[in-house]
């Protein structure tokens, strides 16, 4: 063999036996590899964890400072120095020096919360209205309806109105003429308006109509279209008289008399019915209007639907209806859109 050829050899088996070697030593050192590759992922994720807590970390909590009475832009300045956030809610109330003031706040001034929570507060709008409006031309119900409205809940109302003075005019029947203190006038505190209304044209007159012979049903659909008031009386009808028609009126000098004049009619009523209807006469004492309201008597029948009798324009005070209506009905007196009386037929 050479002498190249025995270098060569020798080169190989040196190799093999540092090789060897070395296996060896990895696996005698296997365990403690993995140990140590074990140790390190435990020790990074310590890390992580200590890193991620130090940035996310609980809210610092704050005390809520007390805001009510307070201007909003001084409120919004202590709440940006606790860090707190508003939640604003507004509502009107009855002095115009609360205008931008804080009335109330939830959570409670002196409460422990934490930073960024959101703190109700409500704030003054200041009052509903500044002015007193024109009411000239209006209706006074629909004058009173929108006041009545505008300050439902309000402890002081701004605008009250003073008893209405009446006079006769050409406008319409409860048409507000004039009123005080004029369109435009500030309100700083409660305003007293007095208001001048129409009673209506009393130059006009009404032709006083023959009931005579008139079913009831007939005089229904009379005073329903008449501009007199009418007080009906009854009796049980005898000899040849027809019973549930009139048998009588109050007569007069002239054909004319003076609008929602009161005019006494008596009507004949059947002692027993053989139609199964039920005659009488619905009667209501009503406060005095200073002009005619509008007023109406529905019939209600046992399991039946709702009907009118009735619809008609009166002055108030004594009050008389004449029905005939099945046994069980229930009449329904209205005054103004508002029922006021229920009463059953038997």
């Amino acid at each position: 063999m050479s002498l190249k050829d025995k270098i060569k050899n020798f080169n190989i088996k040196n190799c093999r036996v540092s090789f060897l070697n070395t296996m060896e030593k990895l696996q005698a050192n296997g365990k403690s590899l993995v140990l140590l590759i074990f140790s390190a992922v435990v020790v990074m994720f310590i890390a992580c964890l200590a890193v991620f807590f130090a940035f996310v970390k609980s809210p610092e909590q704050v005390m809520v400072p007390d805001l009510e009475g307070k201007l909003w832009s001084e409120a919004l300045m202590e709440m940006q120095a606790k860090e707190l956030y508003p939640r604003v809610q507004l509502r009107y109330t009855d002095s115009p020096d609360d205008e931008g003031k804080i009335l109330n706040q939830n959570p409670i001034a002196g409460a422990i919360v934490k930073a960024g929570t959101r703190v109700t507060l409500t704030i003054s709008r200041g009052i509903v209205i500044d002015h007193v409006e024109n009411y000239v031309g209006m209706k006074l119900d629909e004058v009173r309806l929108k006041l009545q409205t505008m300050f439902t809940g309000s402890a002081r109302p701004l605008i009250v109105l003073n008893n209405p003075v009446y006079k006769p005019d050409q406008a319409e029947a409860g048409v507000i003429l004039e009123q005080d203190p004029p369109e435009g006038t500030i309100i700083s505190s409660p305003v007293t308006v007095q208001l001048v209304v129409s009673r209506g044209p009393d130059y006009e007159q009404t032709r006083v109509p023959n009931l005579v012979g008139k079913t009831v049903n007939d005089v229904l659909s009379q005073i329903g279209q008449s501009r007199l008031i009418y007080d009906f009386v009854s009796h049980l009808a005898s000899g040849d008289e027809k019973p549930g028609t009139v048998t009588g009126q109050e007569t007069f000098k002239t054909d004319y008399v003076k609008n929602y004049t009161r005019v006494q009619v008596e009507l004949a009523m059947p002692a027993k019915s053989d139609d199964g209807m039920v005659y009488g006469i619905f009667s209501e004492q009503l406060t005095e209007y200073p002009y005619p309201v509008s007023m109406s008597l529905d019939a209600v029948p046992d399991g039946g639907n709702r009907y009118n009798l009735v619809t008609l324009n009166h002055t108030g005070g004594s009050l008389t209806i004449p029905y005939a209506v099945p046994r069980g009905t229930e009449l329904v007196f209205t005054v103004v859109g508002r029922e006021v009386r229920h009463i059953t037929v038997r």
